[in-house]
């Protein structure tokens, strides 16, 4: 099954003329609220009001204390993915030393696994790792490979990809979206997200979501060109556009700006919009400068008052996103990290779009993203020293 999502006008349309009440000062505490309508066949489901408030309980953290000479399973090189998979296994996979990890959720070393080569059960690079049915894939773009492991570290063999590619690892990377399913990005012609399980290719693919040009509250990316040389600058506190695969051949997908996230299918058909009842919030003047930040720098250090910069400066929104990323757990939940003066949030979602909960966001490493599996969630944080740790909670509801 080949899915081609266009545009999102739907999205655009709800989100637009549900903008006034984003600001809406009546919300008060305990008054959580969700609607279902349905427009021209798209089904609008809103929330409003405060959800009931959970917490994320520590339940490990794996790593160094402080740097000794004497290495241990804690000390990493550099953590760029982990997994969680059956009997309370937490897998890490180091980049730097090019092998996983495997830990309980007591923080004990169970084993380690893999070395630098090329051969069974060695890796060239270790972009992402996931637990897949009954395996673990690891991915290695640069042998073009996906490697299979048992639970007990057993080399089980290979999957081809395209080889010789490099890029984030937040963006090339698995996408667990099921016990026994996940999709990971294809290079080729155009990006694709391709499904995959335990015993192969499920057939399915999605394509990346295009959103339209004019959007609300966007902030162009700055290009300028000088003698010798040329760059790109994106405003990194600006609204993103983000999406995520799921369950089922349908996307998730966002523009920030907005509260409010589409679920699309098939030929780009919108199948539910699922939106959010927030009051907006100004940039702050430390944000701002925050986000513009590497275009000032360069400045600077290339001395673009003789650069042709296109445009040459940024244009500041009203108001703030409402959202930076978003993600879809396992157990078909959403997962939205809000923007908050006070403090990022994650707040989640059921299959339906109705507000669950939300808890104050954890922090985590650039270039990686959290973990969700059941009722667990692992991050990797990296501290003062610039060492990695992988910490892992358990979402429990307060008072209970």
């Amino acid at each position: 099954m080949r899915i081609h999502p266009r545009s999102l006008p739907t999205l655009l349309a709800a989100t637009l003329a549900g903008a006034c009440a984003e600001g809406d000062p009546n919300t008060d505490a305990g008054d959580l609220n969700t609607t279902f309508d349905t427009v021209g066949g798209v089904i609008r489901v809103a929330n409003s009001g405060t959800p009931p408030e959970w917490e994320l309980t520590p339940v490990v953290s794996i790593g160094p204390k402080s740097v000794t000479e004497e290495e241990t399973p804690d000390e990493f090189g550099g953590v760029t993915a982990i997994a969680l998979g059956p009997e309370g296994t937490v897998f890490v996979a180091d980049a730097v030393n090019r092998e996983i990890r495997v830990f309980g959720l007591d923080g004990s070393h169970i084993r380690t696994f893999g070395r630098a080569g090329e051969g069974p059960g060695e890796f060239g690079s270790i972009y992402s790792i996931a637990w897949v049915g009954d395996r673990l894939l690891t991915y290695d773009p640069s042998l073009g490979r996906i490697g299979e492991f048992s639970l007990t570290g057993e080399w089980l063999g290979q999957r081809r990809t395209a080889g010789s590619v490099s890029g984030s690892p937040t963006f090339m990377r698995f996408f667990p979206v099921g016990p026994d399913e996940a999709f990971r990005l294809a290079l080729g012609g155009r990006f694709l997200w391709v499904g995959l399980d335990s015993r192969g290719d499920t057939g399915d693919s999605l394509s990346l979501v295009s959103a339209p040009e004019d959007l609300p509250g966007l902030v162009e990316t700055i290009r300028c060109e000088w003698d010798g040389g040329s760059g790109f600058y994106p405003h990194t506190s600006a609204a993103k556009h983000v999406q995520h695969p799921a369950s089922g051949g349908v996307m998730y997908s966002a523009w920030g700006y907005f509260y409010s996230v589409a679920v699309t299918r098939g030929d780009g058909d919108t199948l539910r919009v699922i939106e959010r009842t927030l009051p907006t919030e100004p940039i702050s003047d430390e944000r701002w400068a925050a986000g513009s930040a590497e275009f000032e720098q360069s400045r600077e250090r290339f001395q673009f008052s003789d650069a042709d910069c296109n445009p040459r400066s940024y244009n500041r929104p009203d108001r703030s996103s409402f959202i930076n990323e978003i993600f879809v757990s396992t157990d078909g939940k959403l997962w939205v990290d809000v923007i908050r003066d006070a403090g990022n949030r994650w707040e989640f979602f059921d299959r339906e779009g109705r507000l669950l909960g939300g808890v104050p966001a954890v922090p985590y490493k650039e270039r990686t993203v959290p973990v969700f599996h059941g009722d667990y969630l692992a991050t990797i944080r990296r501290d003062d020293l610039d060492l990695d740790h992988v910490d892992v909670w358990r979402l429990e509801r307060v008072g209970r």
